[in-house]
């Protein structure tokens, strides 16, 4: 079903629906906006937006209690679970509220960059090599399995304290988690908030690629658009190696979500919160509801940063054990890793003053800008890094965050290129063999245990990931620093 309500064009990458829109839905459940929504995309691409019907789910999540400034979209947005993936809201900490809908199943799916001190010309050669490695390396694909044996307290020592329990055991360097997000572990993490179940489901797969959009890739830098925050990144010229890595929480993170929803459902009923759509199911921010919710949901997160730094660990393994040198000597340092899937309590200001917020970025990335505390001490003077990937064979891009993102979004910028067809559809367009063929026309190496996969992971299965850079570009959500290519790809 396509989108038939207002759509009202404010510059060359802003649409705006009205505050005074009312769907059909809203009226039999006798809701309004409260707020309205936002729409961060440009003339090309908002014939595939509306195409899906994204905009009715900026929409609902604009009726919620407490959303304050607009229900906010990003130029990836495509049809999700409740909140459509590329939205971005904030809820007052006390009149709002939180909903797991606003961070999905896979939470704290997120991507970590890696830089190295190797060229093109030293890894053009053995690109088959390395990729074969890091593919036996990191455990990938559906029901992959982890190189560790955890136990119960291993588990809950992880879900508290997240990848600062990978290093302490000697999977990757101290300095990896000053470049991470929460330094790689948010506070207030709760362990006991989250089910047996869920940990029985995380402790086999932690240190796991995964299937789905998630990889690893081998990456060489195709432009640099901005040398001074660049250098401050470590990027210092083009044709050097960087790899990329992007999965999540796994079997951990989405059992997570899928208690609480549960739980939210029975709140929404106690509480007596009007919704027009049921996957909306939410609490008021200071219920215990919403508050055991947003401890468990933190464990999700730390299990994801773990994750990810274990697969760092092991990269840096095989990049030691096809180049003959340490990670040290081949530069292999962390630039930055950072959610895309997670609400965080944040101060902001507002027309109102500054205030607390409970931001959900559900497949939205953070994009602070210079100064902000938050933002590592080595980043300060130029801003957060932005990482942006593509898949398998499109660019990727490091940007950095702005001021302007502070002020217009929260602090928040795109996460990907955002899908263009189902999967299914994927499947029907892109066979198997034409994607691998064209990848290897393009001088990419591509190792992945599932076939199906390829196909619904086709590069022609998403948008153009230029294209929606340029709007985060232009917009000034985030500028571009870098644009990265696809060397050798692992997926699940």
């Amino acid at each position: 079903m396509s989108w038939t309500g207002p759509l009202e064009k404010i510059d060359d990458c802003r649409f705006v629906i009205p505050q005074d829109y009312q769907s059909e839905a809203m009226k039999r459940h006798g809701l309004r906006m409260n707020v309205p929504g936002l729409i961060y995309a440009d003339d090309r691409m908002i014939d595939s937006i509306t195409r899906d019907n994204a905009p009715e789910q900026v929409v609902n999540v604009a009726t919620l209690p407490g959303i304050v400034g607009y229900s906010i979209a990003m130029p990836d947005i495509h049809h999700g679970y409740g909140f459509a993936i590329g939205g971005v809201a904030a809820f007052d900490a006390h009149e709002g509220v939180i909903s797991p809908g606003g961070v999905g199943y896979d939470i704290n799916c997120g991507v970590r960059l890696l830089r190295t001190d190797l060229h093109f010309d030293d890894v053009k050669p053995r690109i088959q090599e390395l990729v074969d490695t890091m593919f036996t390396n990191v455990p990938s694909g559906v029901g992959s399995k982890s190189r560790l044996r955890l136990s119960r307290e291993d588990v809950d020592c992880v879900l508290r304290d997240g990848s600062s329990w990978a290093v302490e055991h000697g999977y990757g360097w101290p300095e990896d988690l000053i470049a991470t997000e929460e330094q790689g572990g948010i506070d207030g993490a709760d362990p006991s908030l989250v089910s047996d179940n869920a940990k029985k489901r995380g402790a086999p797969q932690l240190g796991t690629l995964g299937a789905g959009n998630h990889f690893l890739e081998v990456q060489r830098v195709d432009a640099i658009y901005d040398t001074e925050t660049a250098a401050a990144f470590g990027v210092t010229e083009v044709n050097q190696i960087l790899v990329m890595i992007h999965t999540g929480s796994r079997g951990c993170g989405h059992q997570i979500c899928t208690d609480y929803l549960e739980l939210m459902r029975r709140a929404n009923k106690k509480y007596g919160l009007p919704l027009v759509d049921r996957e909306l199911s939410c609490a008021p921010a200071s219920s215990d509801e919403a508050q055991r919710y947003f401890a468990a949901m933190k464990c999700g997160a730390n299990y994801a940063w773990a994750n990810r730094q274990l697969i760092t660990h092991w990269i840096r393994e095989s990049f030691e054990a096809v180049f003959g040198q340490s990670a040290e000597q081949l530069g292999l340092r962390q630039i930055y890793d950072i959610a895309h899937n997670i609400a965080k309590l944040e101060q902001h200001d507002t027309p109102t003053g500054r205030r607390d917020l409970y931001v959900h970025r559900k497949g939205a990335t953070r994009a602070f800008g210079p100064g902000h505390p938050a933002v590592p001490d080595q980043y300060r003077h130029v801003g957060q890094p932005v990482l942006i990937p593509g898949d398998m064979g499109t660019s990727s891009y490091l940007l950095v965050g702005t001021e302007h993102a502070m002020s217009k979004a929260f602090g928040s910028s795109c996460h990907g290129a955002g899908r263009l067809m189902s999967r299914h559809a994927a499947i029907q367009q892109h066979p198997a063999d034409k994607v691998e063929r064209q990848l290897k026309e393009s001088g990419i190496y591509l190792r992945a245990k599932n076939r199906r996969l390829i196909s619904e992971e086709a590069p022609g299965a998403y948008k153009d990931i230029d294209n929606v850079v340029d709007v985060s570009h232009k917009s000034g959500l985030a500028r571009k620093v870098v644009r990265l290519r696809p060397l050798g790809v692992v997926k699940g």
